[in-house]
C-alpha cells in the first residue's frame, strides 16, 4: 500500500524533527515540503510508523505492509490550506518512483483518513487526488453511474476498501474527502451514492 499524510504541525521542520524523535515513535518513509524537496527518513524495506490503527480491505496494522509519505502542511489544527503547486508535482512524481518499484494497485493508493476513518482528515479535502489520478496514482472515476439504493452503500465502501464496523456517516465523510472533496457533510445522497458506485467499480 501507499498512504499518503498530511504533517498536521505548525511547520515544516517540526514535524521533520518529530519524526526523527526516536522518543515520538512515529516515523515515515518521506517527507515532501511546500517547495518541493523530499527527505528519505525511512529506507522502502523497513516499516515506518505511520499509519497507526488501521485498515483497509480486509487487512489491519498497515504499517507492516505500507509505505508512509508525509506531506507538509499545518493541517486543519493549525490552519488547513491549499497544497502548492511544486508540492503536489514533488508528491506525483516521488509516487510514480515508488510505484515503479512495487506492485501496488491503484485502489490502494489512499490517504490516512481512509484506512482511520474515525480518527484522521489528512491529507484532506484540498490535497489533489484527481491531479494525482490523471497522473497514474491512484483512482478517480471518468463518471459517475445511476445512483444505487442508500441500503448498497455500506456494501459499496467495503468493497472500496473501508471497514464496516463505524457510524455510515463517518465511512462517508472519509470518502468524500478523498473522492468528492467539494463537501465533507458525511450525507450518503444521490450524487455521494453514484461517486461510491464509480469507484467501487474500480476496485473490483
Amino acid at each position: 500500500m501507499l498512504i499518503l499524510h498530511y504533517t498536521g504541525m505548525r511547520t515544516g521542520q517540526e514535524a521533520i524533527d518529530r519524526l526523527r524523535d526516536p522518543a515520538a515513535k512515529v516515523s515515515s518513509h518521506y517527507v515532501v515540503e511546500e517547495d518541493g524537496g523530499i527527505l528519505r527518513l525511512v529506507p522502502e524495506h523497513k516499516r515506518a510508523a505511520h499509519a497507526g490503527i488501521s485498515h483497509w480491505r480486509g487487512h489491519a496494522a498497515l504499517n507492516a505492509r505500507s509505505i508512509g509519505i508525509e506531506i507538509v502542511n499545518p493541517g486543519h489544527e493549525w490552519g488547513y490550506r491549499d497544497f502548492p503547486a511544486l508540492q503536489m508535482a514533488a508528491v506525483c512524481d516521488l509516487c510514480l518512483d515508488i510505484l515503479s518499484r512495487h506492485p501496488i494497485p491503484p485502489r490502494n493508493v489512499v490517504g490516512h483518513s481512509d484506512v482511520a476513518p474515525d480518527r484522521k482528515q489528512d491529507p484532506g479535502e484540498l490535497f489533489d487526488w484527481q491531479g494525482l489520478a490523471a497522473n497514474g496514482v491512484g483512482l478517480w472515476p471518468a463518471s459517475d453511474p445511476p445512483p444505487p439504493p442508500e441500503s448498497e452503500t455500506l456494501h459499496l465502501l467495503a468493497a472500496i476498501g473501508y471497514r464496516t464496523d463505524l457510524p455510515l456517516p463517518v465511512l462517508v465523510t472519509a470518502f468524500q474527502r478523498h473522492w468528492l472533496p467539494s463537501r465533507t457533510d458525511g450525507i450518503a445522497d444521490a450524487a455521494t451514492r453514484a461517486r461510491i458506485a464509480a469507484v467501487a467499480a474500480l476496485c473490483l
